[in-house]
């Protein structure tokens, strides 16, 4: 089944920005297909594969940073190729 996922992380700190550049390098590298926009990372692929690469992935950021909060949406489907038509 194929899944989109919507994942912004939030670092609890003043120096945020490096945390979110490594988590996106991170999510690159999982070789799915990623969009980004200035408030979020999407990632597109098969439940079972895509969710097991994120869980690593979000158990290590967890694991480096001090403080840090990730919002998570999961639409059932691949929504990649959506277009606004308004």
């Amino acid at each position: 089944m194929k899944v989109s996922i919507e994942l912004t992380l939030t670092p609890l700190s003043d120096d945020f920005e490096p945390s979110i550049k490594t988590f996106i390098k991170k999510i690159r590298n999982l070789n799915f297909k990623v969009i980004e926009n200035p408030l979020s990372t999407q990632i597109f692929g098969e439940y079972d594969t895509l969710m097991s690469c994120i869980q690593e992935t979000i158990k290590e950021t967890f694991e480096e940073e001090s403080f840090v909060m990730l919002n998570m949406k999961i639409v059932k489907g691949d929504r990649s190729k959506y277009v606004p038509s308004f």
